[in-house]
């Protein structure tokens, strides 16, 4: 599997854990995840770049924009 495939599938799995609960941080995402916080931070301007949008609020949590 290429290195671009295996970003896509991460940042799939981000995004479908945000979409079920929205709100989690870094933190609490890469608990869920086994990686360190490090790790998902990395992972989001790659996301935006991959058409993720998200936005962090001023905690820290992480929230999907919405699609239309």
């Amino acid at each position: 599997m290429g290195v671009w495939r295996k970003k896509q599938d991460d940042y799939a799995e981000i995004e479908r854990m945000l979409q079920d609960d929205p709100g989690q941080s870094a933190r609490e995402i890469a608990d869920k995840l086994g990686v360190a916080p490090t790790t998902i931070t990395r992972a989001l301007p790659g996301m935006e770049e991959s058409g993720v949008l998200l936005y962090e609020d001023e905690k820290g949590r992480l929230w999907p924009f919405k699609r239309k």
